[in-house]
């Protein structure tokens, strides 16, 4: 699989010829230069209503999500509420689903999982509970976590998947910090994390090579890829 990253929980993940899109938060984020528009998702999960997951703009009613569905023509999935939001913001390309349900698409099956954190969207509306996604596919199995707390919800993966890869933020605060998300590697059993959710405003910025030395001491291979960074797993 295609790995980029474009900042905060923003990655696109080629599977299968299709291009999934997690978490836009672009035109306000102060570490991605790439404009919205350049994005063109067959799929667009969101993981929460969140401003840097679904990319707050000037106006409450607009974000980049929103643009880059319409530009796009792709299919937005997260939850009933935030897919109706969409819908009555005119997107017709949408696919609400659940904590606990799957479906099969055509690059492979999507589980939406639990997340503990809050969720609104950008204009103050209800944006439902927050989720993390299970991607499963012949080219392999990952999980992005969203934003959330270490919880003990998380073993259910490990039972259920062998994962790839597993994508965790790292930056404390508003979710695990690089101690929980090592924990929460171990819960899902992935030997290599994706960190996310760091560097992007101070309140999140991590001592990187601290973050890898604690990650080499609970033998877990941690990428900390560079924003705009594609790589392959």
């Amino acid at each position: 699989m295609e790995i980029t990253f474009f900042g905060q929980s923003c990655f696109e993940v080629v599977v299968n010829g299709k291009k999934i899109l997690f978490d836009p938060f672009i035109t306000n984020n102060p570490l991605t230069e790439a404009p919205s528009e350049s994005f063109k998702p067959d799929y667009l999960l969101l993981t929460h209503g969140h401003g840097d997951h679904v990319g707050f703009k000037d106006t409450p009613d607009d974000n980049d999500a929103l643009s880059i569905l319409k530009n796009s023509g792709g299919t937005v999935v997260s939850n009933f509420e935030i897919v109706t939001w969409y819908q009555n913001h005119g997107i017709e390309n949408a696919h609400p689903m659940n904590h606990g349900g799957k479906w099969s698409f055509d690059f492979g099956t999507v589980k939406m999982v639990n997340a503990v954190h809050t969720s609104s969207m950008p204009d103050g509306s209800y944006a439902g509970n927050p989720a993390g996604f299970v991607i499963s596919s012949d080219e392999g199995t990952f999980y992005h976590a969203g934003d959330t707390a270490l919880h003990q919800d998380m073993k259910q993966i490990s039972e259920e998947f062998n994962l790839d890869f597993a994508i965790l933020p790292i930056g404390d605060n508003f979710t695990m910090g690089i101690e929980d998300a090592l924990k929460a590697a171990k819960y899902v059993g992935a030997n290599k994390v994706i960190g996310m959710h760091y560097d992007t405003f101070p309140y999140i910025e991590i001592d990187k090579s601290r973050c890898l030395g604690l990650a080499s001491e609970a033998q877990i291979e941690l990428i900390l890829p560079t924003v705009g960074e594609a790589f392959n797993i």
